[in-house]
């Protein structure tokens, strides 16, 4: 029996008989939005009756910390591909090319949903390969761009061109990523949705500016904290927050930047905050578990995402659940949320003065930021839901099912 043979067995004229299996595919499960996304959307799916849903992955290592543990606990549907990595091995990328694909033509999924750059690829031409009968790739963000050189962005838009022409739908969490990926000639616009990447909103509706953890943190109970989640990286722009940290200390001396996460950048921002006098500025939380989130955001005033890469950053609704305003660079889906007047400011990419003037506003007016701050939780709560993205994920798999003979039409 072939695999789409097998998936018709699995399904009546409308009713399921057997569950459908839906394998999921990310490089690895870090600490971070695409990866949270995914753990999220597999474990909704796998309530619904109809399908089997799992997850592969690659190894997790290095300073991000680590999702797995947490996922294991609440599923048993993991594997781990030594195979599957980050960086570009050509040797261990063909190795984890063919596990990928013995490992669809042992379990024949329905659906392979892939995430992420190397996964993306290597886990659609594997599904391509094993004849999956349904290929779909989650595009979290841009794998080309100006954020990187010429070489790597010929190879790696080649790539996607080249897994793009073996995938049948793409779920992307902001419409400035279907717009690049068009633009690319990667895909046709019928074969793609917006589904934003949701997450459970109780803990940030509920968070509160808690004076017991602003005291924990040094942080004064009239200081003014702008707070920026983002692993301390790369293209994560803490270095913009370090352009304008000196002059906003002399406007607003009661100023702290409260940075949360840990990476491989961490003693070297550290260094930089002490060589530039600005110690007494900086919070520097280090790597935090994902529930910490919700009660460090409810102690800032203000959010800042300033990032060159990013598909649609999940701190800005985060944020925004909480009732804080936002300020973020005009980069990739920051602006599908970051709406200025409406939610906060949107600042120009590199545009210092812009993002300077933006938080002076916000700390000059506790009115704007309330107000702000009710117009964004307004907003988050509406489209941001977990089980709103589960829901949009499961319509779109029930639809290409039906397109594709797997279903009845009613």
């Amino acid at each position: 029996m072939n695999p789409g043979e097998g998936a018709r067995a699995a399904v009546g004229d409308g009713a399921v008989r057997r569950p459908v299996r839906v394998t999921h595919v990310i490089t690895r499960l870090i600490v971070g939005g695409a990866q949270e996304n995914t753990v999220s959307t597999v474990l909704g799916l796998q309530a619904k009756p109809e399908f089997q849903t799992d997850l592969v992955t690659g190894p997790t290592s290095g300073p991000e910390g680590s999702l797995e543990t947490d996922f294991r606990r609440r599923s048993d549907a993991l594997t781990v591909l030594p195979t599957v990595v980050r960086p570009v091995r050509p040797f261990t990328d063909f190795r984890g090319l063919v596990d990928l694909k013995r490992l669809f033509a042992r379990t024949k999924p329905t659906i392979v949903h892939t995430h992420s750059g190397k996964a993306g690829v290597l886990g659609r031409w594997a599904a391509h390969a094993a004849k999956v009968p349904i290929v779909i790739h989650g595009v979290h963000g841009p794998s080309f761009g100006p954020f990187q050189g010429a070489i790597a962005n010929v190879t790696f838009r080649a790539a996607e061109r080249s897994a793009g022409k073996r995938t049948h739908f793409f779920v992307a969490v902001a419409k400035a990523m279907i717009d690049q990926y068009l633009a690319a000639g990667i895909g046709q616009p019928q074969q793609y949705q917006r589904v934003f990447s949701g997450f459970p909103l109780e803990p940030f509706l509920s968070a509160k500016n808690d004076p017991a953890l602003r005291q924990k943190l040094g942080i004064g109970i009239a200081d003014f904290v702008v707070g920026k989640i983002a692993r301390l990286a790369p293209l994560k722009g803490h270095e913009d927050v370090f352009k304008i940290a000196e002059y906003l200390a002399l406007e607003i001396p009661n100023v702290k930047f409260l940075l949360i996460g840990g990476g491989p950048q961490e003693e070297y921002f550290k260094q930089m905050a002490a060589s530039k006098g600005l110690s007494k500025y900086f919070v520097f939380t280090g790597l935090v578990r994902p529930h910490e989130i919700p009660a460090l955001t409810g102690i800032m005033d203000v959010l800042v995402h300033l990032s060159r890469r990013e598909g649609l950053p999940r701190a800005l609704p985060q944020a925004m659940a909480a009732g804080k305003p936002v300020v973020a660079f005009d980069c990739d889906g920051a602006g599908e949320v970051c709406m200025t007047g409406q939610t906060g400011f949107l600042v120009k990419l590199d545009d210092h003065r812009g993002l300077l003037q933006a938080l002076e506003t916000l700390a000059g007016s506790v009115d704007l930021r309330q107000r702000l701050g009710e117009d964004g939780r307004a907003f988050v709560k509406e489209r941001f839901p977990v089980e709103k993205m589960v829901e949009d994920t499961y319509a779109i798999y029930l639809r290409l099912l039906r397109e594709r003979g797997f279903l009845g039409k009613h």
